[in-house]
C-alpha cells in the first residue's frame, strides 16, 4: 500500500499537524510506505524557496528526510492567503496528485482540516478517476478519506465575519468531499453526528481520535518529575496544576491565570503555564507579575514536557474550543486527570467524574479553582481519576489506531 496524507502545512505544536505527520511516522513503522503532502510552509515559515518548486516539472520538491518534521514529504506549490486566515492554498492540486499518482501512486489518501482547497480539489480528482474506470479505463483505485478536525463555528469563539465564511465553507465544500469519500474520519462521536448533519452517510464515519504518539508515551512512562521541577525550581513538595499549549486566545490560558491568581492562598500549589506563545502571550505575562504561583516557561522540548506531565498533580484546560485536546490525551496517559471548560469534543474525551472534572465553560473560573480544591483535599478521588485517565488514553496510541485503520483500507481496497 501506498499512504498519503495532505495537510496545509507541516507544525511541531499544532494538533491537526501533529496528526497528520504522526499517521505517516506510524505508518511507516507499520510497514506501510507513507508520506506526507504540504505546502512548503513550516508554521508559516518557508522551508523551500517557491521559486524552487515553480521550476520543478512536477510542481513539488520531495524530501525523504524533510528537514523541518523528519519525514518524507512532498512540499507542492502553494501560497498563503489573506483570507481566510491562517490558511495556505495548494496550487494546481489536481495535476500535483496525478503526478504523484503516475510516478510513486496513491492506493489510500487522507486529507485533512478545512477552509482550504486541498480537500475540494481531492475529492475532484478522485470522483475524475472513478469516472474514468467507469469508462472502461486503466486507472489504478485510490482510497479516499477526509478528516476535517471539525470545529463548529461558534458565536463566542468566532467574529462574523470568520464566522460567516466558515458556514459557508461547511455548505458548500462538505457535499462534494462526502460524495467523493469512501471514510470521513472524526476525532469524536461528537464530531460524528455533525458530519452527518452536513451530509455525510453513517456508514462512512470512522471515529479516529487523534492519537497519542508512542514514543511520547514511551518518554513519559520513563520520564523523571525532578528533571522539570529542577530546571524551573519548583520545590519537591509543591503541587502543580499545569497547563500546556499554545499560549493563545482559543485556548484561553488566561483563565489558567485568574484560577491561579484565585487560589494563591494555596502556598503549596503552583501553576504551570507552558507552550509556544501565541496571540494570548504579551497578556497572560502582563497578568502573572505579582503572582509568585505561576511560572510561565514558553515552548519545552520533549523530554521537559514528558517530565511535566510526570509532576503534575492535574492538567487545566479552560479552552474556548477544542476538536478533541491531544495535550490532554498525553496528561491522562501520565496518569494526570483533567479540570476541562468541556467544550466540544473536550465533553466526549474526559467524563465528568471520571477522568477529570467538567466546570461550566471556558469563563468558569470559581468552578475550576473549587475542583481543583476538591481534588487536592480528596487524593483517593484525584487518584482514581488518574487511573480512570491512564486506562482511557492507552486505547489512543497512534500505532494501534492506525493499524486498525489501514486494516479497514485494505478491506476497502479489495
Amino acid at each position: 500500500m501506498k499512504f498519503f496524507t495532505a495537510i496545509y502545512q507541516t507544525s511541531n505544536s499544532k494538533g491537526q499537524e501533529l496528526v497528520a505527520q504522526r499517521m505517516v511516522k506510524w505508518a511507516r513503522r507499520l510497514g506501510v510506505q507513507s508520506w506526507l503532502i504540504s505546502s512548503i510552509y513550516h508554521d508559516g515559515e518557508a522551508v523551500v524557496p517557491l521559486s524552487e518548486v515553480m521550476k520543478s516539472i512536477e510542481g513539488y520538491v520531495k524530501f525523504d528526510n524533510d528537514p523541518k518534521v523528519g519525514l518524507p514529504v512532498i512540499r507542492v506549490d502553494s501560497s498563503k492567503t489573506f483570507w481566510p486566515p491562517r490558511r495556505i492554498m495548494f496550487r494546481d492540486f489536481i495535476n500535483v496528485l496525478k503526478s504523484i499518482d503516475e510516478s510513486i501512486g496513491i492506493d489510500f489518501l487522507i486529507t485533512h482540516s478545512t477552509l482550504w482547497n486541498g480537500p475540494e480539489e481531492a475529492a475532484k480528482w478522485i470522483m475524475w478517476k472513478r469516472l474514468m474506470r467507469s469508462l472502461g479505463e486503466a486507472v489504478t483505485k485510490t482510497v479516499y478519506g477526509h478528516m476535517s478536525h471539525y470545529q463548529p463555528p461558534d458565536p463566542s469563539r468566532y467574529d462574523p465575519i470568520e464566522r460567516a465564511f466558515r458556514m459557508a465553507w461547511n455548505t458548500t465544500a462538505f457535499q462534494p468531499i462526502f460524495k467523493a469519500a469512501d471514510m470521513v474520519l472524526c476525532v469524536t462521536n461528537v464530531e460524528a453526528e455533525e458530519m452527518v448533519i452536513h451530509g455525510a452517510r453513517p456508514e462512512q464515519i470512522y471515529v479516529f481520535p487523534g492519537g497519542l504518539d508512542d514514543d511520547l508515551a514511551s518518554l513519559i512512562d520513563t520520564s523523571k518529575p525532578d528533571l522539570f521541577k529542577s530546571k524551573y525550581r519548583v520545590g519537591g513538595d509543591k503541587i502543580m496544576v499545569s497547563y500546556l499549549g499554545t499560549v493563545e486566545e482559543r485556548k484561553n490560558p488566561l483563565a489558567v491565570v485568574r484560577v491561579a491568581r484565585k487560589l494563591r492562598k494555596l502556598k503549596d500549589v503552583v501553576f504551570v503555564i507552558a507552550g509556544k506563545p501565541g496571540d494570548q502571550w504579551d497578556e497572560v505575562i502582563r497578568e502573572v507579575k505579582g503572582l509568585d504561583n505561576v511560572i510561565v516557561t514558553g515552548e519545552l522540548d520533549e523530554e521537559t514536557k514528558a517530565s511535566l506531565i510526570k509532576a503534575s498533580y492535574l492538567n487545566i484546560i479552560m479552552s474556548k474550543m477544542e476538536a478533541l485536546g491531544l495535550t490532554q490525551i498525553e496528561f491522562m496517559y501520565g496518569g494526570v486527570p483533567v479540570i476541562t471548560s468541556a467544550t466540544y469534543g473536550q465533553k466526549w474525551l474526559i467524563t465528568d467524574g471520571v477522568e477529570g472534572i467538567h466546570v461550566r465553560g471556558p469563563d468558569d473560573i470559581d468552578g475550576a479553582a473549587k475542583a481543583i480544591e476538591d481534588l487536592i483535599r480528596n487524593v483517593d478521588r484525584r487518584d482514581f481519576m488518574a487511573r480512570k485517565a491512564r486506562g482511557r488514553a492507552e486505547n489512543y496510541l497512534m500505532s494501534k489506531m492506525l493499524g486498525e485503520l489501514l486494516t479497514r483500507v485494505k478491506n476497502l481496497m479489495s
